[in-house]
């Protein structure tokens, strides 16, 4: 077996963790199989699979590969039955097949475009050879019709006549190529390669996947699953013995160490071709093993847990005073997923008014501060998608909830705008009233005023009564999020309380002009602000 798969390919942070869980397997020898080798299965929609079997033409003279005396692959499609099964065997019509080699595919997922191996063809289906004499196995892109027929089948710009290139798989969006060679610069006898698809349908540099994947031996059949767990099979890496199949986590720049599916995937024979459909977790994979009919067997097998491969990154900070840059320890600090659902909770240490979190990798979150005497803060954070990056570090600087401005007692909020002759409350001005709400809420007995201000353009009588509409709409906003009325009062004063110098006299910018037409939310009645808790 070990021969003939190589003769397929060789004719002639605080730090991040990856954690990682194998699922537990049970296999099923498939009737589908012959006495000689069967192999690499592809999905082809919901219900079909197509993979490699021996050609079943019928000559005078039997074609036979002379390497190992069995007949040449060609493609054959099955249907999947309700046992994982495959029935329905019959052979894929048109170009799909053609003199000698055909095995190991994928499809889109729109089925229209299929990239397969095949042995090194010119346009009239004569063998070319490379400097050694062989006709390597190259990869190839064909069209598929309504039908399943195939057209258009052209060899991959990266190919070459004098190396092997061949396996194909595809990520989940498609946008990359994986792949096996023998090409030069690699780490052993056939390396995993991934090349990107571009949106023009042009392809990048192969790039080789990295000593952490490829060793001095030979890795082959590279699968890729929907979340990024490539499954490939190794003779290099520490196993049951010849090819046995590994999974690891493809990360923007780096990869988890491959983990050995172990028994009963991988036994001391030849494991490989393992493809999965994760939404059932159910799949095929093929071998050698003693149990089988012949050369290379299908098996179809069926997952009791899924296999768990996860990225943790170390989010960590000091919780400050936005003004003083005072630590302050012990305040109260979340984690929330993007549905505002909780996921962690600490406390700033009492030592630093440090904290620290591990999290998913590459997933956006909200760190949520809260501390007496401060407006809850609410900072996005997303964690990247690496191993072997450092830490995320993002410190929390938390503004308390009112501020002294001149003699008057503010609640500590972004100044709120308005836009030109405009008094309706802006997206960002919402976000700003509903700090305020927060703060009241908070203080039971605080009352408030909102005062509300033009800029000078305008007559004074309009410019008056527009900031009064102004601070009417503050306080209706506030009102409708639950606010007692009587706790909120409103005054506007028009063009006479200007923050610049921007009179009838002088000319100003827009963005002069903007500062003025505002409104703020000073304290009417004195409150009491309760000592800090501790957790």
């Amino acid at each position: 077996m070990r021969k003939y798969l190589a003769m397929m390919l060789l004719c002639c942070a605080t730090f991040l963790t990856a954690q990682t869980t194998p699922g537990k397997h049970s296999v099923k020898l498939l009737d589908v199989n012959t006495k000689e080798a069967d192999f690499g299965v592809a999905f082809l929609g919901k219900d079909k699979i197509v993979f490699a079997s021996p050609s079943d033409k019928v000559t005078i003279i039997k074609r036979v590969w002379r390497e190992n005396g069995q007949a040449y692959l060609d493609l054959y499609m099955g249907d999947v039955d309700s046992l994982g099964g495959i029935i329905n065997k019959r052979k894929l019509e048109g170009e799909a097949n053609r003199k000698l080699h055909e095995a190991s595919l994928v499809f889109t997922k729109d089925l229209k475009t299929v990239y397969f191996s095949a042995n090194n063809y010119n346009e009239k289906e004569k063998s070319i050879r490379g400097k050694k004499g062989f006709d390597n196995i190259q990869l190839y892109k064909a069209s598929v019709n309504k039908e399943g027929l195939w057209s258009n089948i052209t060899k991959l710009p990266f190919n070459s006549d004098d190396f092997q290139s061949g396996l194909p798989s595809l990520n989940v969006d498609e946008t990359k190529l994986y792949f096996v060679s023998d090409r030069e610069g690699g780490f052993g006898k056939t390396d995993i390669y991934v090349v990107d698809i571009r949106n023009d349908g042009t392809y990048g540099d192969p790039v080789n996947l990295g000593p952490k994947i490829n060793t001095e031996e030979r890795e082959m059949f590279p699968f890729m699953s929907d979340d990024n767990i490539l499954y490939f099979s190794s003779t290099g890496h520490a196993g049951y013995g010849n090819l046995d199949v590994f999974a690891s986590k493809i990360f923007d720049n780096t990869v988890s160490t491959p983990l050995n599916l172990e028994a009963p995937i991988n036994s001391p024979k030849d494991d490989f071709a393992y493809i999965l459909k994760e939404e059932l977790q159910k799949g095929y994979f093929s071998s050698n093993r003693a149990d089988g009919k012949g050369d290379d067997d299908i098996y179809y097998f069926s997952e009791d847990d899924e296999l768990f491969i996860e990225c943790l990154q170390t989010v960590s900070g000091v919780v400050k005073d936005k003004e003083t840059q005072a630590l302050m320890p012990g305040t109260i600090v979340q984690v929330l997923d993007m549905d505002g659902n909780q996921l962690q909770i600490t406390a700033a240490s009492e030592e630093d008014a440090s904290f620290s979190f591990k999290l998913p990798c590459n997933t956006d979150y909200q760190l949520v501060a809260m501390s007496d005497g401060y407006l809850k803060l609410e900072t996005p954070v997303k964690t990247v998608n690496d191993l072997e990056a450092p830490d995320l570090v993002q410190d929390l600087e938390m503004a308390q909830d009112f501020i002294m401005v001149g003699d008057e007692l503010l609640v500590n909020i972004n100044v709120i705008y308005f836009d030109l002759d405009k008094y309706n409350i802006r997206p960002d001005a919402a976000a700003e009233l509903d700090r305020v709400v927060e703060v009241m809420t908070k203080y039971p007995e605080l009352k408030i005023m909102a005062s509300s201000h033009t800029d000078s353009r305008a007559e004074e009588g309009y410019n008056m009564k527009l900031s009064e509409k102004r601070a009417k709409a503050s306080l209706d906003y506030i009102v409708s999020k639950g606010i007692d009325a009587t706790r909120i009062t409103s005054q506007g004063f028009g063009e006479s309380q200007l923050v610049n110098d921007c009179n009838d006299d002088k000319v100003c910018t827009e963005e002069q002009h903007q500062l003025n037409r505002r409104t703020n939310f000073k304290v009417v009645e004195q409150i009491r602000i309760r000592e800090t808790s501790k957790p």
